[in-house]
């Protein structure tokens, strides 16, 4: 997504190539959950998160992405998706490392799941 510059989901700390000494809360700001700041919004119906860090995982998002379709396609109101995906290149992980990364550090501060559906 990101081509390795800090994302919104860049935790503090981590190194990137725009915060080569770490994300920086003073400097930078904390991740933001911006899921969780869209279910606020009127007009919103459906917004989950998930990861494809796992094969369980990777199926619960390919119904979580199939509902948001037809959430949109049905006229019912604004739908998203977040996808917690890992990047072992810019990580400077490999890809067993990094999948083990968004289970211990990701998951703890960006909780799977449906954060609206109405």
């Amino acid at each position: 997504m990101t081509s390795g510059q800090m994302a919104p989901t860049t935790l503090v700390g981590q190194k990137t190539l725009t915060t080569p000494l770490g994300r920086d809360v003073k400097r930078d700001g904390f991740p933001l959950k911006l899921s969780n700041l869209l279910c606020q919004l009127d007009g919103v119906r459906y917004i989950e998160r998930t990861s494809v860090h796992n094969p369980r995982e990777i199926l619960k998002t390919k119904k979580a992405i199939q509902k948001s379709f037809m959430t949109q396609l049905d006229n019912k109101g604004f739908s998203l998706v977040e996808v917690l995906s890992m990047c072992p290149v810019c990580w400077d992980m490999s890809p067993k490392d990094s999948l083990s990364h968004i289970e211990k550090n990701m998951l703890p501060y960006f909780p799977l799941g449906v954060l609206c559906d109405r």
